[in-house]
């Protein structure tokens, strides 16, 4: 028999995992902020429920959230997954919090008898989409083995990385690789566009050697187009670097790199696109070298 899932956000990537949850037959109870997310998920065979009622009638709740403070919030507070969730019950966060926050709830959560792995994702609006996210886990490994199915639903590369407190450490790292791809291919396409050569051309004829990336891939279309709609928003990216920086100063790890990128994404916010798509950093050398990459 299938498991009972409960899932709590339902924003860029919540909702379509959500969907791909439905579709593989499993009973989903669901929870945002944003009732008109809700009615749609409702709309297609999800049941509402708070978190306190998911702690007592799901197997496994999944949370999806945008930062450390939400999930402690709807798993340890008031109302929370586990004020009625009994022993057996696992708790997925998909969400990129901290290491330490990630820790600290699992331990708040051990003492009830209650499993948690820490499985964020990467790949961004279209993976979650066709359920193909990157996944990175954190827990037991016998707990991890009791929900693979679930994980099987919304990614194709699922990988146990250790302990709990792993995938979130290794979402970090994921981090600095992606934005930090995303800063390098900025700088050489405002390089391109202000030396007045075909970016387009430019892309075509790099994409295929070293240069060439998921990342270069996925944004350099989009960035052409002018499209900067939100698959990873700003304002999340500069949480999760944030969060790199914080945990490497504890653990005494200079990024001075990341640490560069973190003051990029605070002017970005700052000049009103915390919203956009963190492919939108090219905005940010664009205005420094007053010029445009976009198609000829």
């Amino acid at each position: 028999m299938k498991k009972t899932i409960g899932f709590i956000g339902l924003g860029i990537m919540g909702k379509p995992m959500s969907l791909n949850l439905l579709k593989a037959g499993y009973q989903v109870h669901v929870n945002d902020l944003n009732t008109e997310t809700v009615d749609t998920l409702v709309a297609a065979g999800a049941q509402f429920a708070t978190p306190a009622e998911m702690g007592a009638d799901c197997d496994v709740v999944i949370t999806m959230l945008p930062a450390s403070h939400h999930v402690k919030q709807v798993v340890l507070g008031d109302n929370g997954i586990l004020t009625n969730a009994t022993p057996g019950t696992v708790i997925i966060d998909m969400s990129s919090i901290s290491p330490v926050a990630s820790v600290e709830i699992a331990n708040e959560a051990a003492k009830q008898g209650v499993d948690m792995i820490d499985a964020p994702v990467s790949g961004g609006e279209p993976k979650a989409i066709d359920g193909t996210l990157a996944i990175m886990a954190g827990g037991k490994e016998s707990v991890f083995g009791s929900v693979k199915d679930i994980f099987e639903c919304v990614g194709s590369d699922i990988v146990l990385v250790g302990d709990n407190g792993s995938g979130v450490t290794a979402k970090l790292a994921n981090q600095i690789i992606v934005n930090l791809n995303i800063a390098a291919m900025s700088e050489a396409l405002v390089l391109a566009a202000k030396a007045g050569i075909d970016v387009e051309k430019m892309y075509q004829a790099i994409r295929g050697g070293l240069a060439g990336s998921a990342v270069l891939d996925a944004k350099v279309p989009l960035i052409l187009d002018r499209n900067f709609v939100a698959g990873g928003r700003i304002d999340i990216n500069l949480k999760d670097m944030t969060n790199v920086m914080e945990t490497a100063h504890e653990i005494g790890v200079p990024l001075p790199l990341s640490s560069q990128l973190v003051e990029i994404f605070h002017a970005l916010k700052v000049d009103g696109k915390a919203a956009d798509d963190h492919g939108g950093i090219v905005q940010y050398y664009e205005r420094l070298a007053n010029v445009e990459v976009r198609k000829v």
